[in-house]
């Protein structure tokens, strides 16, 4: 069997581009003993992977240069040598961008395709619901009343943030980049406000009018000029969780800009970084409970699903210049049970 892998062709430069990644055909070696043979069927293209092209230390290793790209991938067992992963298995794994995918079934996780949709384990009840619940519940920690900022309020993570937020009793803001965008976080998901930075001449300004009593919590997913806007309408006692600074993330240079510490010392305000996998232990909890919000309606979510195997690279350049509303994924295939 032939099977269509991507590698990474070469570490970029400042913005990614398709040069970066080249397709190759491998054969699909067989089966031995303890082994699977899995079918992709969707695939997720996150952010955080631009730091992976490069070769700087991290909180995860590098991609490295002519290997295949990896990332969450739901997954079909359509060929079995393993008695606990028997034919018609559907996983979810951090596993390799190919069509086919030989594993010792090690590390892989059973979803049951009948509580969610399949590609809502990328999302919602995977990694970017896990970094939304986390990051705002157990840093933002938002009572009922504050007022709680989004940034990249749009994408996977900030969607969940927000209707967290408000379930939570809270005031919510978001920022996004498209006045389609805005309508959607107000009509749709319930958020008090929201800011098209993209539009919006005077942060500081469109940031003081949003937020009149100040902001408690902010959830930052991207940095920059939007977030040295929100430090300056802090109160006391504010929580800043660090997610992520796409504003950065192709930058050749270390930007300069506010220097935040006066004001987090003046506040008495907390700024903390975290990553998902720091709270590993807590998932089973997390899932359950963003499982029952889901399914009690409480919790809306929407994503942008590319087709094709060949649009991986396309729907990951896509994020940085902010096409996708929700998840961004890519559907591969359909199951074959």
């Amino acid at each position: 069997m032939r099977n269509k892998t991507i590698l990474l062709a070469s570490r970029p430069t400042g913005v990614p581009a398709q040069e970066n990644f080249k397709f190759e055909e491998r054969e699909v070696p067989e089966l031995q003993e303890g082994q699977v043979l899995l079918k992709s069927l969707y695939v997720s293209v996150d952010p955080y992977m631009r730091g992976r092209m490069s070769d700087a230390k991290s909180y995860v290793a590098p991609y490295a240069v002519g290997e295949p790209i990896s990332g969450g991938v739901v997954a079909e067992v359509v060929k079995s040598l393993n008695e606990q992963l028997p034919k018609g298995t559907v996983v979810l794994g951090n596993l390799p961008w190919q069509q086919y995918i030989v594993h010792s079934g090690k590390g892989l996780s059973h979803i049951n395709p009948d509580i969610a949709p399949l590609s809502y384990y990328l999302g919602i009840l995977g990694m970017p619901g896990l970094t939304a619940y986390f990051g705002l519940l157990h840093i933002g920690e938002p009572k009922p009343g504050e007022t709680v900022v989004v940034s990249g309020a749009a994408g996977a993570v900030g969607t969940v943030v927000g209707q967290i937020a408000k379930l939570k009793g809270c005031r919510v803001v978001g920022v996004a980049g498209s006045d389609e965008k805005i309508a959607y976080l107000k009509d749709e998901l319930g958020f008090d406000e929201a800011i098209n930075y993209k539009t919006t001449q005077n942060m500081n300004q469109a940031m003081t009018k949003a937020c009149p009593n100040g902001v408690d919590v902010y959830f930052d997913n991207v940095g920059g000029e939007i977030s040295d806007a929100v430090y300056l309408a802090l109160n006391k006692f504010a929580r800043i969780a660090i997610c992520g600074q796409i504003a950065y993330y192709n930058h050749t240079t270390l930007p300069s800009g506010m220097r935040v510490e006066p004001i987090l010392l003046k506040k008495s305000a907390l700024m903390k970084g975290f990553i998902v996998g720091d709270y590993a232990k807590d998932f089973p909890v997390a899932a359950k409970e963003l499982a029952d919000w889901v399914q009690e309606g409480k919790l809306q979510y929407q994503e942008t699903i590319t087709e094709g195997f060949d649009k991986i690279p396309e729907a990951f350049l896509g994020l940085f210049t902010g096409q996708n509303t929700g998840k961004q994924l890519v559907k591969v295939a359909e199951r074959e049970v």
